[in-house]
């Protein structure tokens, strides 16, 4: 038996995926636990009034189900490689990636979760590299 993750839930995030067919409920539910558990500090909110996001430091990845898939959009400005060859769109998209998950694919959980740490640790690099306001240089006048 696995352990499902223990993280802070966004209601906001469950009401959006318990309106989802039973397959399409599941398959985010598996995919919301891997997010978690590829960073613990990972966290969720929604963003364009109704759309799943994970942020750390910025956007790491947002989900946004269709008719018949559901699209799990990487947000790596293209820099993360791939490997595996997850990635089913966006590949010249500058700002995200997405992976398409149809009824009855498998996760390859490895591979996604090696691509989720990526992000994370870009983000957190890109957010050390800014200056903070208080050290900002102050130029004459």
């Amino acid at each position: 038996m696995t352990r499902r993750p223990v993280y802070e839930r966004d209601p906001r995030v469950d009401h959006y995926i318990n309106a989802l067919p039973p397959w399409q409920r599941e398959l985010c539910g598996r995919l919301r636990d891997l997010i978690h558990a590829a960073d613990p500090e990972i966290a969720e909110t929604i963003k364009r009034t109704v759309q799943p996001y994970f942020v750390l430091e910025g956007n790491v990845c947002a989900l946004l189900a269709a008719k018949d898939h559901v699209n799990l959009f990487l947000y790596d400005r293209a820099a993360v490689p791939d490997p595996e060859g997850i990635i089913t769109g966006g590949h010249n998209n500058k700002a995200a990636r997405m992976i398409s998950f149809f009824e009855g694919d498998t996760i390859n959980a490895p591979a996604l979760t090696t691509m989720l740490r990526q992000i994370i640790a870009n983000n957190r690099a890109r957010r050390s590299r800014k200056p903070k306001s208080s050290q900002r240089a102050i130029r004459p006048g």
